[in-house]
């Protein structure tokens, strides 16, 4: 008999295990909070300008393929590569360094500030890349029974890559490279995962690999929603339903399952499986009220840096500014250090900018620019005020229009401004963190949540805050994980 599976949440995770368990035989139907799909990989269309709300750029592209060729269909959009990758200004320097995939061209902007740069970088590459090799599929790919079953795989994992748990990133940089800038602009990886490089550790170090030589970033033909767009057709050829603007609010219990889950219109939703696409932890503190995950619990757990984040529609072309730019200052450490606690101001801040026409000029009307900012700032539960936001937003404004010598202000269109607040209501992210629970020792692997609930046998989790981790390519490693442990439990014909 053929299994029934509910699916709470269209994001990126939820999507992709939809199409894996229909193609596998199972019946799947989907409930979003939202009026769209997509959770945060979506878009904001206003005064003919188009952002992508949150992800720009990804890396690890045969995830996608592996997803495609697993489900036994095409790639449903078209990557966009970048290279360069991206570029990084310091305040009160006007060089913008920018960073190459190919290493000849990386050593020529640091070799006079990093003597001998491209053999160290060989050396930091060669080392992530013993590491990355040696955890792809005894970790990252992995599945995980229980804690001592995560504990034993990594006693798989070759005894010389041990320090890198003990390290930070950013010492582990400091093992290769003198140069105050090299050390920031190859750390700036640990924002990636919503963290810092003096909290990250040296493990991570496998992204540096990952974006400069295993696989590289990429964007996609049209905008990011297309990755979007392109599952929801594949979805409905296998007459995947999603219904729109339904949240969850309750549950009914029989023994050890769950026989329903209560939207907010009162409507009861059953199904032999439950896959849930919300934050793992999230879910079974608020849902399930589980007292492993209560709020004095959750609250000394260690989560990401919460989003400020800006979508400006500007007349004129900013001809200094790159597709993908970080804007940084000369106080790294301290700053770092400071930010995730709300003690250091927000007045001099760092921040992303992506610019979105300039690989999609679709996204803007002619002679425009959609510009994307993202400023990583304390989530709700170190600064719960933001009310000053506005004020946030223009300095932010002004330090880029004296950066790219344009009068952003002067030609601005449309702004919109999202605070911690804002995502916390829209994606239901606990305090406002803007990619769930972080990254530290104790939260990785077989320690973060666990991809199939602890007391109902028939709930599964997907998504950031489960394995393997944060990231679009670890949301479609998720939902093939996900996959294999309930094809594994449960049967049909």
């Amino acid at each position: 008999m053929v299994k029934k599976v509910l699916i709470i949440g269209a994001g990126l995770g939820g999507l992709s295990a939809a199409l894996r368990l229909s193609k596998k035989g199972f019946e799947v139907t989907m409930l979003e909070k939202h009026n769209k799909a997509g959770g945060r990989l979506n878009q904001l269309k206003k005064k003919g300008f188009t952002f992508d709300l949150a992800p720009t750029f990804f890396s690890m592209t045969y995830e996608f393929k592996e997803l495609a060729d697993s489900c036994g269909i095409d790639i449903p959009f078209e990557f966009i590569e970048l290279d360069p990758l991206y570029e990084v200004n310091f305040a009160g320097d006007k060089k913008f360094y920018r960073i190459y995939k190919d290493l000849n061209k990386l050593s020529y902007e640091f070799d006079k500030i990093e003597p001998g740069f491209k053999e160290r970088m060989e050396r930091y590459l060669l080392s992530a890349s013993a590491l990355f090799n040696d955890v792809e599929h005894t970790i990252i790919k992995k599945n995980f029974v229980s804690i001592m079953d995560f504990i034993l795989q990594m006693t798989k994992v070759p005894v010389r890559h041990l320090p890198k748990l003990y390290r930070t990133l950013w010492q582990e940089l400091g093992r290769y490279f003198n140069s105050y800038e090299v050390k920031v602009i190859f750390s700036l990886i640990a924002f990636f995962l919503g963290t810092t490089p003096f909290n990250t550790p040296a493990i991570y170090s496998i992204l540096s690999y990952t974006e400069i030589q295993h696989d590289g970033y990429y964007n996609v033909r049209g905008g990011m929603y297309k990755i979007v767009e392109g599952l929801l057709r594949e979805l409905e050829k296998d007459h995947v339903h999603i219904h729109y603007n339904r949240e969850i609010i309750d549950y009914k219990k029989s023994g050890e399952k769950i026989s329903c889950l209560i939207d907010n219109k009162g409507e009861e939703w059953d199904a032999d499986i439950y896959v849930i696409n919300s934050d793992a932890a999230w879910f079974r503190n608020k849902i399930f009220k589980r007292r492993s995950y209560s709020d004095e619990k959750l609250l000394r757990k260690k989560w990401t840096l919460a989003p400020f984040t800006m979508y400006l529609g500007i007349k004129g072309t900013i001809e200094k500014l790159y597709h993908h730019s970080y804007f940084l200052r000369n106080n790294f450490r301290d700053y770092s250090v400071k930010i995730f606690r709300n003690r250091i101001g927000l007045d001099e801040p760092y921040y992303y900018v992506n610019a979105v026409s300039r690989l999609n000029p679709e996204s803007a009307p002619e002679g425009c620019e959609s510009i994307f900012i993202l400023c990583p700032v304390p989530d709700l539960r170190f600064k719960p005020d933001w009310t000053d936001r506005q004020q946030v937003a223009d300095i932010i404004k002004d330090d880029l229009s004296q950066r790219t010598d344009y009068d952003i202000r002067g030609n601005l269109i449309t702004e919109t401004i999202y605070d911690p607040g804002d995502w916390e209501k829209m994606f239901n992210l606990y305090k406002g963190s803007g990619l769930g629970l972080a990254h530290n020792i104790r939260q990785i692997g077989g320690f973060r949540p666990s991809n199939k609930d602890e007391e109902y046998n028939n709930v599964f989790y997907v998504g950031s805050s489960t394995v393997p981790g944060t990231g679009l390519p670890m949301a479609v490693i998720s939902s093939k994980l996900v996959m294999e442990r309930i094809t594994n439990e449960f049967s049909f014909v």
